[in-house]
């Protein structure tokens, strides 16, 4: 019996971090983007800062880089944060451009089901808020 497959058989991330080089105004934004999903900062120190629901559930990092070089986003990379609803994609992607987010591509059915916001936070990682049904 593998253990590890057993305890988290429905989990395959427990978190991924966000390179920032603005820690404090990236910080600002995923606290008022994700506080709209309930999520609130667990952890805090210096270079880090992971947003959740709980400690059980997948988090979301910023950090500044470890290695002491700037951060840079990743080319292909995207982020999806479930929204629970399309309302709630509506409120959270206009929430986003109110925090100084870039417009990738307002809501819409983008495919059979899957209804989404794409957007990039201040140091231009990209997002897409969504729900699927």
């Amino acid at each position: 019996m593998n253990l590890a497959k057993e305890k988290r058989a429905k989990d395959i991330l427990a978190c991924v971090t966000i390179g920032t080089n603005n820690k404090e105004k990236v910080v600002a934004f995923y606290a008022e983007l994700l506080g709209e999903l309930g999520a609130k900062k667990l952890f805090n120190n210096e270079n880090l800062v992971f947003f959740s629901l709980n400690m059980a559930t997948p988090m979301i990092g910023v950090n500044t880089p470890f290695d002491g070089e700037a951060a840079t986003n990743g080319d292909g990379t995207m982020l999806p944060i479930p929204g629970g609803s399309r309302e709630n994609v509506d409120k959270i992607y206009a929430e986003a451009l109110a925090l100084e987010a870039t417009d990738e591509g307002a809501p819409g059915e983008r495919a059979a089901g899957f209804y989404g916001g794409y957007i990039s936070d201040p140091d231009r990682n990209k997002l897409t808020i969504f729900h699927m049904g």
